[in-house]
């Protein structure tokens, strides 16, 4: 039998994305965002307010990265969503992370997070339905510690996914299936 939940704001698991940015003077900015995706191949889709300083200087700099947050950084990682950007000045030099600037966009990459995209702003939705901050994803590095032979290897990312029902977070690890292919066994 199933029962009834509340409705909350989550499909489980959700990512927990760290999008950075650098501010006014230069300094970093760094939020977590669980409200987002990939759009398509290349672009990456973010439900995030104006409000958020994260999307004033998106909207300035024309430009943003998104790192996949890991259970080594979960203080950090949580830190970045309970202290505002608009309220805290020196929110990124409290987390005791570095950053160094992004090989292809005006943005810094969190060296302690192992995989990171360099997204350029294309457009800021805010229709009804619009979703955000939309950004084209224009290179993809990967700590050397997660690339073991030179391929990733998501398993060592130790990435963390956010759980909207309990608000915990969980770690996502291990390889369950092969994409596209357990599937045709059941295909006649």
């Amino acid at each position: 039998m199933r029962k009834k939940l509340n409705i909350t704001e989550g499909i489980f698991p959700m990512p927990v994305l760290m999008v950075a940015t650098y501010n006014e003077d230069g300094s970093v900015n760094v939020m977590n965002a669980a409200w987002g995706t990939m759009q398509e191949r290349g672009n990456v889709a973010l439900n995030l307010t104006e409000t958020h300083k994260t999307v004033k200087n998106i909207k300035a700099r024309g430009a943003f990265t998104v790192s996949i947050a890991d259970a080594a950084h979960i203080t950090e990682a949580d830190y970045f969503g309970v202290a505002s950007g608009n309220k805290t000045a020196d929110k990124f030099k409290n987390s005791g992370l570095t950053a160094s600037k992004a090989e292809t966009v005006d943005a810094p990459v969190i060296n302690e997070f192992p995989l990171c995209l360099e997204c350029e702003f294309i457009e800021y939705q805010d229709n009804k339905y619009g979703c955000g901050v939309i950004g084209r994803v224009v290179n993809a590095t990967a700590d050397e510690s997660v690339m073991p032979d030179g391929k990733l290897d998501i398993s060592l990312v130790n990435a963390i996914a956010f759980d909207p029902y309990t608000h915990g977070y969980y770690k996502v690890t291990e390889r369950v299936g092969e994409a596209f292919k357990d599937g045709l066994k059941l295909k006649k």
